[in-house]
């Protein structure tokens, strides 16, 4: 697939190479949705043999597949990255290529990692056996310890401008509802083409939210309609309502999907109490979901968001 702007990121790189100049280990970062899973397979491609350095990237939608790639990911009933998966990630660096020729490990997403598993990686990020790239793609780079942030050469994955986002989604598929799908994800391309699907849901959980400091909807029966969907969906979601908030507050023109928050309710808030709202959000978000109960946890959300997180007199 083409996606005009990573080729910044894919012709920064392809430069590095042709001076003989490329790291041993890279870190990709940017909000989720911006393609850095994508530069990333298309680096590893290139460095294994499977395309061709010069010629106008195509990025792989899927994880390439090869004896001498190693992608390394948290297990499917687990959401984080433990030390065992490290140990044998670094055991089976230490063999010979199987092809003869260079090795590639990709950590996705790095932040995973625990704490002990981030500290066996260490040595192997600061000197690699033979001819190994290691490629860490992190969406929250600032979870990570500075230990493994200095080891690393760090490239942004920015968000591209919305005109060019959109125009890009509409030759996927032309449809009216890639600005709300786009602003529902972030303003993230990638993000949408799955938000596009989850609009329904979306747009009801919009109605929930907007519903709740107006004493409209129970915040119990919403916390039961949101705990079907995956944690990580709602949380995402509910970090870029409070994030439109907040922007709404400042003298933002950020438009609020399925109607929004009124004015009036906005004006109730506390500002301090939101900013210590959405940070408990993004503290619960880089949690492993099984470390908390989600329905309590969504409860106790939005049965705050309901109260309006008031001014309070000091």
């Amino acid at each position: 697939m083409e996606i005009p702007w990573l080729n910044q990121i894919t012709d920064g790189w392809r430069a590095s190479v042709m001076a003989g100049r490329a790291p041993h280990a890279l870190m990709l970062f940017g909000a989720p949705g911006t393609g850095k899973r994508c530069a990333a397979a298309w680096i590893a491609r290139c460095r294994l043999g499977l395309s061709e350095l010069q010629s106008e990237p195509q990025y792989p939608l899927t994880i390439p597949e090869h004896a001498d790639l190693r992608w390394l990911s948290p297990p499917e009933d687990k959401h984080a990255i433990g030390i065992e998966q490290i140990r044998e990630l670094v055991a089976a660096l230490s063999l010979t290529s199987y092809a003869g020729g260079a090795k590639v490990a990709v950590i996705d997403p790095a932040q995973a990692m625990t704490a002990s598993a981030a500290n066996s990686l260490l040595k192997t990020l600061e000197e690699p056996p033979g001819d190994t790239l290691l490629i860490l793609v992190a969406d929250r780079p600032g979870r990570l310890p500075a230990t493994i942030l200095s080891r690393c050469q760090r490239v942004g994955v920015a968000l591209p401008p919305k005109a060019s986002s959109l125009a890009w989604l509409d030759r996927l598929q032309v449809s009216s509802g890639w600005p709300a799908a786009l602003r529902a994800a972030g303003n993230a391309p990638l993000a949408a083409v799955a938000s596009l699907a989850r609009m329904e849901d979306t747009e009801t959980m919009a109605r929930d939210f907007a519903a709740l400091p107006e004493h409209h909807a129970s915040p119990l029966e919403v916390a039961g309609r949101w705990a079907k969907h995956e944690p990580e969906f709602v949380l995402d979601w509910l970090c870029r309502q409070v994030q439109l908030c907040i922007l709404r507050i400042f003298g933002g023109r950020a438009a609020m999907p399925g109607g929004g928050i009124s004015d009036s309710v906005l004006q109730r808030m506390d500002r301090r109490n939101l900013f210590c709202y959405l940070d408990i959000i993004n503290k619960l978000r880089s949690r492993p979901v099984d470390s908390f109960n989600v329905q309590l946890t969504l409860e106790s959300l939005l049965i705050d968001w309901a109260g309006g997180l008031p001014h309070r007199d000091m």
